[in-house]
């Protein structure tokens, strides 16, 4: 089972990543970036979770908001919106092992 800090730990290469999408898009070409892959496996173990741990994912690692631009995008509580990546993190741990 892969520890919660290298999750933590890839899910903000990740959300770097979909900072400069295009900027490593156009570098693909002449050198890829592991991040690329890992994104993808993380995307795709996404894709089959519940609708909002997948809302979750896009909104703070895709779209690059912080939890607390979450919490108010959604008119949540910042506690709701940590507690909510915690489950977050076990999934993706669960997933990924699989």
């Amino acid at each position: 089972m892969k520890p919660l800090n290298n999750i933590r730990n890839d899910l903000r290469e990740i959300r770097y990543y979909y900072s400069k999408k295009d900027m490593f898009d156009r570098m693909r070409k002449i050198v890829a970036s592991d991040v690329i892959d890992k994104a993808e496996t993380y995307n795709a173990v996404i894709k089959s979770a519940p609708v909002l741990l997948y809302d979750l994912y896009m909104s703070l690692y895709v779209m690059n908001n912080t939890q607390q631009a979450v919490a108010d995008d959604w008119n949540k509580s910042f506690c709701y919106i940590r507690s909510l990546h915690e489950k977050l993190l076990l999934y993706m741990q669960t997933h990924l092992a699989e």
